[in-house]
């Protein structure tokens, strides 16, 4: 069992208060998702559950910790940058007994995993891997330790939907404990027994946990129907204050008028005591007001509109390859690609994990950015790839320089509900899904009308992937994504393309 009392985590950059008095116990195997907005201290937490020390240096958290598990087994959300240099089988290998290694789990994984056994004995460097195939090594590297708890930090953003289901399916029927952070939807639907869900409301300022023992599907009902309960009490009790204060307001005027106007002194003195007692009656209404139920609040919105888009011909092309091949170190890595895009299309590409996706999106990007008559935005699906993550959000977001500018992008940052503070943390202290939005947010402010996304939605909590997928959907340009999600491909993408280790071809 694994025990948490009264667990508060601030920030300690500027002392925003992420989690207040959270207490939640896990039972022996449960699958307890984390879920909440960008943000909210979600891998923070996971983190901490694992080992203190991870988080140390940028949260300050007070708890009362119980930890009953014998053995953890901890994936990051990001692989740290002291595996990325060493290789594939160095890391398998490390803090391993070469005698105690359970072979034959290894391969059972790997062949289950459909990753190259011949990779895991290979000198090949783990940064020189996709993203998806990092996972699936540390996942493999994982459960040959055999844990009894696995906290498992947004596990399904790089991973192919073949292995996405294989994830699925063993989470679900998995003897082991499973403490888990995603973003994913129908991921969350299949495998939560349980939900933690972190929330920042009013302006960010003010932290909510809610813990309950029930399935996604089942609490998210459960949420709607008591948000729409509270919404309907909270707007009846201020419409009623609103009535009863008109009416008041009518009485008192016309007894200032009475009192302003009598030369009675006998009418003046009772005038002055109805007076008093109609201000009294409205400081009790005052009272009462404060006791209302507040306004549910939901979590954070996109709030990016592409409003700043350039203007585009339409049907114009915006690339034509004709068995079109993409070569690495003197090797054809896609020896056919047959792809044609006019503007307007949303186009996704899918494929196996590490059968050169990314390499693709890149490729094209490299392609486009010649052209002056484009304007094209990428979203590399490692956020913090080529940016300066000393840069403040506005920082990042700044071209000109000049002092319109700044309060632009501030008000931006603002109606993204980013705090002040926030819009001074250094990008190395913000979470994915808030690296994301300020992707997005660059890509509004420069008007670009080309967007190529490698995975966009993976960071994007559930609340947001609504009003992300319909962003999409109305952005007016043209988008190419490699993307495993689903409903992305299946709401927002004209033409679906599968990537295999020859050929692109349509499937859609």
């Amino acid at each position: 069992m694994l025990q948490i009392k009264n667990l508060s985590m601030f920030h300690l950059s500027d002392l925003t208060e992420l989690i207040k008095n959270l207490d939640f116990v896990v039972n022996p195997g449960e699958k307890v998702a984390i879920i909440g907005d960008e943000g909210t201290g979600k891998s923070s937490l996971i983190r901490y559950l694992n080992h203190d020390k991870l988080v140390e240096d940028y949260v300050s958290i007070n708890a009362d910790y119980v930890n009953h598990f014998v053995s953890v087994g901890y994936l990051p959300q990001i692989l740290p940058e002291a595996f990325n240099k060493i290789s594939v089988q160095e890391y398998i290998y490390l803090g391993e007994d070469p005698n105690f290694l359970r072979y034959d789990l290894m391969y059972k994984l790997a062949s289950e995993l459909n990753f190259s056994v011949d990779k895991m004995h290979s000198p090949q460097i783990m940064q020189s891997l996709s993203g998806g195939e990092k996972i699936k090594v540390q996942l493999i590297k994982i459960l040959m330790q055999d844990p009894d708890l696995l906290l498992l930090d947004e596990p399904t953003n790089d991973l192919d939907l073949n292995t996405m289901l294989w994830l699925e399916n063993f989470i679900v029927g998995s003897p082991l404990t499973i403490v888990y952070v995603s973003h994913d939807e129908e991921f969350l639907k299949k495998t939560a027994t349980k939900i933690i869900h972190l929330e920042l409301l009013h302006q960010r300022t003010k932290p909510r946990a809610t813990v309950e023992n029930l399935r996604y599907v089942d609490y998210i009902e459960q949420r709607e129907s008591k948000f729409q309960h509270e919404e309907m009490i909270a707007r009846k009790q201020r419409e009623d204050y609103k009535k009863k204060m008109e009416k008041h307001q009518q009485i008192e005027r016309k007894v200032h008028q009475d009192l302003n106007n009598t030369k009675n002194d006998a009418m003046g003195r009772l005038l002055k005591k109805k007076m008093a007692s109609v201000k009294a009656t409205g400081k009790r209404f005052e009272r009462e007001k404060i006791e209302f139920v507040e306004l549910p609040v939901t979590g954070d919105k996109i709030l990016v509109k592409f409003l700043n888009m350039k203007k585009i011909e339409l049907n114009k092309t915006i690339l034509d390859w004709q068995n079109h091949s993409i070569k690495i170190e003197n090797r054809n890595l896609i020896s056919s690609i047959d792809i044609h895009i006019k503007t307007g299309e949303k186009i996704g590409i899918t494929g196996a994990n590490g059968v050169g996706k990314s390499t693709l999106l890149t490729e094209i990007k490299q392609e486009l950015i010649k052209r002056s008559d484009i304007h094209v935005g990428f979203m590399p699906q490692n956020y913090t790839k080529n940016i300066n993550l000393t840069q403040t959000p506005i920082e990042f977001l700044t071209h000109s320089g000049e002092r319109d500018e700044k309060t632009q992008i501030m008000t931006y940052l603002g109606s993204l509900r980013y705090t002040t503070e926030e819009m001074t943390h250094r990008l190395n202290q913000l979470s994915g899904g808030q690296l994301a939005k300020l992707w997005l947010a660059k890509f509004d402010l420069q008007g670009v009308n080309i967007l190529l996304l490698d995975e966009p939605t993976r960071n994007f909590s559930p609340v947001s992937q609504p009003e992300l997928l319909s962003l999409f959907k109305k952005f007016k340009g043209t988008i190419i994504s490699v993307s495993h999600d689903r409903v992305f491909l299946d709401t927002v993408c004209d033409k679906i393309y599968e990537l295999n280790p020859t050929r692109l071809k349509r499937i859609r």
